[in-house]
């Protein structure tokens, strides 16, 4: 009797162990399925190498920090996305007017023109101020405070997934657009006052499509 117990006992610790393993794979498994792609850096912080300058402004590169002068233009960097998220650090000079393009294409009957695409607006004085989602020459989802100020590093983050796009300043939700028009393009930074700067940093995307 007390052999066919301590069979009994062997088996049934044996079982419980089987069961507690397959049920850390699955839960392993799960979280490796759920888990959103990597961050991807779209600049690398030394030269203007995989970019595309378009218009007037000069972009340079100074101790990791992409630098944008003069008059109007835009960079384009990374790839054609869909669903996204892109993030940077990014700095103005005293009354400057820039922004963090997405989905973004350059016009086809001008190049150097505004991009076809979505804008998170930087500029800390007009009425639609950073935060702010832009289409093409029009102010489109309203940002609920302006907390960002001339010569301040401060961080934008944008996801844009379908038609819903939100937009984070400094960690904090900042606005929110639902459209379609545009479905997908590249990343771009704006340079836009003659006499302005515009810097930026730590520039990185990830692709939500896969």
């Amino acid at each position: 009797m007390k052999k066919n117990m301590l069979i009994a006992g062997v088996f049934l610790t044996m079982l419980l162990l089987s069961c507690g393993n397959k049920t850390e794979e699955n839960n392993e498994k799960n979280v490796s399925e759920t888990k959103e792609a990597e961050w991807v850096s779209w600049f690398n912080g030394k030269d203007l190498t995989g970019l595309d300058v378009r218009g007037k402004t000069v972009w340079t590169v100074e101790n990791g920090v992409l630098i944008g002068k003069g008059g109007m233009g835009h960079i384009y960097g990374g790839p054609v996305l869909s669903d996204l998220e892109v993030k940077g650090n990014f700095r103005i000079s005293d009354n400057g007017n820039s922004g963090l393009y997405f989905r973004a294409n350059p016009p086809a009957d001008n190049p150097d023109g505004f991009p076809r695409g979505y804008e998170a607006q930087i500029d800390n004085h007009s009425d639609a101020f950073t935060g702010w989602i832009w289409k093409p020459g029009t102010p489109s989802g309203k940002a609920k405070s302006l907390i960002t100020k001339d010569n301040e590093w401060f961080t934008i983050k944008v996801r844009a997934v379908g038609d819903d796009i939100k937009v984070w300043v400094n960690g904090e939700f900042m606005s929110e657009l639902k459209d379609s028009e545009y479905t997908k393009g590249r990343f771009a930074i704006q340079g836009h006052n003659p006499g302005q700067t515009i810097e930026a940093k730590d520039l990185y995307y990830r692709d939500l499509s896969k």
